[in-house]
């Protein structure tokens, strides 16, 4: 005879993507982020929040070695997706950006096409055989980013000439082409007007249902909305972790409070 009640915590209970342990970020003599340990779940939305230059952008883009673009950067401890370390030397931080996707604040698209823009990461990663499976993966990227609707007559079109919300999805659209596990996203919504950021918001809450999503945001409205776990970062300190609810509702540390009441910040 099984255990519903275990079978049910089972089935709530989610698989861990990432598990960083004693991280260290180091700009030069700066000592940037300091004894991060966090365990950020698949298939969940994962919001970072926090005051200004608290280092939750700073984490976020240690998940896909962005970091390693920085000269003065240093960063120390262990980061495991799915259990292998990511700063391992055999590691290359091209293939894992192939994984680990990233959407930044500011919509960046590449000067081409809306279908180019799509096509360049399947393209250089050799995920199509021929031009079948790239239209193929170009359609299916576009529809997850939300906006096939909107430009499938004109894919041979200048992706910067979209708006700034279509420009965003278009980015979220092209970061899932090369098939990743987890999504990354810093601020994405900071530069857009609120119905784009609604519409990216829903696509986010879309999203969760395929990758492990990780979203740092200034709105705290934003994270309560379409986070399920919240980390709150101060002075490069991961002060407090858990479920968004109860991080908003009934925070642990005083610090926390302070930054939710609009003590701190």
């Amino acid at each position: 005879m099984y255990d519903l009640a275990k079978t049910e915590s089972a089935v709530e209970q989610k698989d861990t993507k990432i598990s960083a342990r004693n991280v260290q970020v180091y700009y030069g003599d700066s000592h940037a982020i300091k004894d991060v340990d966090v365990d950020i779940e698949d298939k969940t939305v994962t919001a970072f929040i926090g005051p200004s230059g608290c280092g939750k952008s700073t984490f976020l883009r240690c998940l896909n070695r962005m970091n390693d673009t920085i000269d003065i950067c240093r960063v120390k401890g262990d980061i495991l997706l799915d259990g292998e370390d990511i700063y391992d030397p055999k590691v290359d931080p091209v293939q894992l950006r192939a994984k680990v996707g990233m959407v930044f604040q500011k919509p960046n698209p590449f000067p081409k096409s809306i279908y180019d823009n799509i096509a360049y990461g399947p393209r250089i990663h050799g995920l199509a055989k021929n031009k079948a499976d790239l239209d193929e993966i170009v359609e299916k990227s576009l529809r997850r980013g939300a906006i096939w609707e909107e430009v499938k007559d004109r894919l041979d079109a200048p992706g910067t000439g979209l708006s700034g919300g279509q420009q965003q999805r278009l980015c979220i659209a092209r970061a899932v082409a090369t098939e990743p596990e987890v999504l990354l996203m810093d601020e994405p919504c900071s530069a857009l007007d609120p119905i784009a950021t609604a519409q990216v918001e829903e696509l986010i809450d879309e999203l969760r249902q395929n990758y492990s999503v990780v979203i740092v945001t200034h709105s705290m409205q934003q994270a309560a909305r379409v986070s399920q776990k919240t980390a709150f970062f101060h002075l490069g300190n991961l002060v407090e972790y858990g479920e968004t609810g109860q991080i908003f509702t009934n925070p642990v540390d005083p610090r926390t409070e302070s930054y939710i009441t609009g003590r701190i910040g």
